[in-house]
């Protein structure tokens, strides 16, 4: 029997989770690395000079960690959003609302791919 699926629900489902990922496992500790032990001087300044992270982020590797920091967290917002204004009530408008919220998330990722590739 074969399985078809109309919608594209699955994949922001799917975006919804990896952002989820990101939120909770990522975005802490690159938070705590760039936010705190830089700046308060745990990390030796030479290790994290301007000069080394300009090298760093020439990297196609950690070009991609930035997009990957910066692009799924957006779906993982742009769903949570769309369900809690759907929660709120606000079911007339529900496929506007949905075109908004993912709309906001892919120009935010496209953005991101242009200030990467940009660098």
């Amino acid at each position: 029997m074969r399985y078809r699926i109309d919608t594209i629900e699955p994949l922001w489902w799917g975006l919804f989770m990896a952002g989820a990922g990101v939120v909770g496992m990522l975005l802490p500790v690159h938070i705590f690395i760039n936010g705190l032990a830089i700046p308060l001087g745990w990390v030796p300044t030479e290790a994290y000079g301007p000069q080394r992270m300009a090298n760093l982020v020439g990297n196609p590797l950690v070009r991609l960690y930035l997009l990957v920091l910066v692009s799924l967290p957006l779906f993982h917002w742009a769903h949570r959003f769309r369900y809690f204004v759907f929660d709120l009530g606000i079911h007339v408008a529900r496929m506007p609302i949905a075109v908004l919220c993912y709309g906001a998330a892919i120009v935010g990722t496209v953005l991101a791919v242009i200030t990467l590739v940009r660098l």
